[in-house]
């Protein structure tokens, strides 16, 4: 899936000083495996520009093209990676 327009929620930063809104594009615009939720919402885990894996969670506007993340972490949680089929 192609990234084009991505916004992201300062709540990010705030609760993850370790991940800046920069770091969640470049995750967004490399991600490795992504899905959606029954919820409409959208799993993801993609890398950094420091090659960290980060997990993500956004909405996708289909009509605008527009990706809005509010969850972005690293390292991705063992919830996050089992859900993706990524676990060890």
């Amino acid at each position: 899936m192609p990234v084009s327009q991505v916004g992201v929620h300062p709540r990010i930063a705030r609760r993850h000083p370790d991940v800046c809104e920069n770091d969640v594009v470049v995750a967004m615009r490399s991600m490795i495996r992504y899905k959606c939720r029954d919820t409409g919402e959208w799993l993801a885990v993609g890398t950094d520009a420091k090659s960290r894996l980060i997990g993500l969670v956004y909405i996708y506007d289909e009509d605008e093209d527009f990706f809005f993340v509010f969850h972005g972490m690293t390292p991705p949680s063992g919830k996050t990676l089992r859900e993706l089929g990524l676990e060890r």
